[in-house]
């Protein structure tokens, strides 16, 4: 179990730790699906790895919200200038499962290891016929 990673979402970066929920920018991936975020550093535990190959980070979608109303004023003194404007940002909250290494291929190989199909008998009993000049 690592202590901490660095991962990159929708071009910013979040250091991230086991159990933790975060809000990010807006994700396009369902509710309570999991998805694993590119790793750029992980460490804790005396030890740090830049771009970590065999490593994973695997994350939660537990829900897509709205964020905070904003609110934007403009004035210009002595003009009569006043402009009121805002926006609510797109979120989405998840949650950090688990850090560490990236699991066995083990279903990658029991598919792998089933006999492929063959071809059944009607096809393999019929002739197939080229054309040649003395057939035409």
């Amino acid at each position: 179990m690592a202590g901490y990673a660095i991962i990159k979402l929708g071009g910013k970066q979040y250091v991230v730790r086991e159990g933790e929920k975060l809000l990010v920018d807006r994700l396009d991936v369902a509710e309570n699906k999991t998805f694993q975020p590119d790793v750029l550093f992980e460490g804790g535990d005396g030890k740090a790895e830049l771009s970590p190959k065999g490593k994973h980070v695997t994350a939660k979608v537990l829900g897509h919200v709205q964020g905070e109303k904003i609110r934007i004023g403009k004035y210009r003194r002595r003009t009569g200038y006043r402009r009121h404007t805002g926006h609510r940002s797109k979120l989405t909250q998840i949650e950090i499962e688990s850090i560490g290494p990236k699991r066995s291929t083990a279903k990658k190989e029991e598919t792998a290891e089933k006999p492929k199909r063959t071809r059944s008998a009607t096809t393999s009993s019929r002739k197939r016929t080229t054309k040649t000049k003395e057939n035409s």
